[in-house]
């Protein structure tokens, strides 16, 4: 499929910075990358921002509700039918749309994204994937905030979406998977975390590594990283605030530098900057559903929101769903 052929539908009211960084964000994707976006959210808004943007409309399907980012997920997508998430859901189940990008409330994407198109056969639960630096040598972290609580069984599903995924988006043959744990040895951690090591050591279907310790997250000893979903979102978000936080330090510290060695020096550190800089990653996707849904960042600005439109438009080029469900191989083990 050509990529100008991609519809992406734009949850345009969700987000801490929506609706105005959706819209400028949607307007980028489409000068840019030729992607086509549908913006689902309050048309009057909507229609208001594109007219002073000045650069040409998008389509619009309205729909005045907006889930808060505090709303319980599913209780949520079931009382708020008429709201920008849920459009934008719909429209992807209705072929008005190839995917979907939404910066709003996690849980109730992906309650949304279950209850409209359901999982991918050997999926129990949907798990959240997220890329982490160095981008030479990335690392996928997967659950990273759908599944709060989870059980063994859980964690090993996620370990088959995450190397189908991995073998996909980088091109691994067999992506090396590792259990996120406090040591190590095989026998550290809680009771979930012995369990799954066993269930995963014990899984022909990866190449199981053993246990990973967060301070080698970006040590490249895994392409993919294991763990529920709370303890995903908090590594994921103390990484984001390190990163942040050296490189506001490093820019603070270059101001006794002259002119000309200031600029060598963020001419240096650019590269380093922009691979920190998680907007020009994109989104992540939900993986195990049977439809792209690209999760994106909660505080995503225009560049954020472009990069996650690209995600989506790759994940519908690539055949993500289908290749995914291919290379689960009959499906993972386990209860729901």
């Amino acid at each position: 499929m050509e990529r100008a052929g991609i519809i992406v539908a734009l949850d345009a009211m969700g987000g801490d910075r929506a609706p105005e960084e959706m819209v400028a964000g949607a307007l980028d994707a489409r000068d840019e990358m030729g992607i086509q976006v549908l913006l689902t959210g309050d048309e009057g808004r909507l229609s208001a921002l594109l007219r002073d943007a000045g650069r040409g409309d998008l389509p619009i399907l309205h729909a005045p509700e907006v889930i808060g980012m505090d709303e319980e997920g599913a209780f949520a997508v079931r009382h708020r039918e008429g709201s920008s998430l849920v459009a934008a859901v719909e429209a992807v189940r209705e072929g008005k749309a190839h995917a979907m990008v939404s910066a709003g409330n996690t849980g109730a994407a992906m309650a949304a994204a279950v209850l409209t198109w359901g999982r991918i056969k050997g999926a129990k639960r949907p798990a959240v994937g997220v890329i982490l630096p160095p981008r030479d040598a990335p690392t996928l972290l997967l659950d990273a905030g759908a599944n709060s609580d989870c059980r063994p069984e859980h964690l090993h599903q996620f370990a088959l979406l995450g190397s189908a995924y991995a073998s996909l988006r980088f091109g691994l043959t067999s992506p090396r998977v590792a259990l996120l744990n406090i040591g190590a040895e095989e026998g550290k951690g809680n009771d979930l975390a012995r369990k799954a090591y066993r269930l995963l050591a014990n899984e022909e279907r990866i190449s199981f590594v053993g246990n990973l310790e967060g301070r080698d997250l970006a040590s490249q000893a895994a392409d993919v990283v294991v763990t529920d979903g709370f303890t995903g979102n908090v590594a994921l978000k103390v990484v984001e605030g390190v990163a942040s936080t050296i490189v506001k330090r490093l820019l603070s510290s270059l101001g006794s530098l002259g002119e000309e060695e200031m600029k060598a020096v963020l001419t240096a550190l650019a590269g380093l900057r922009e691979e920190l800089d998680y907007r020009a990653i994109g989104g992540a996707p939900l993986l195990g559903v049977q439809g792209v849904c690209i999760i994106a960042h909660g505080s995503s600005d225009a560049l954020a929101v472009k990069n996650s439109l690209r995600v989506a438009a790759e994940a519908v080029e690539t055949d993500l769903v289908g290749r995914t469900e291919r290379l689960l191989g009959g499906g993972a083990r386990g209860a729901a």
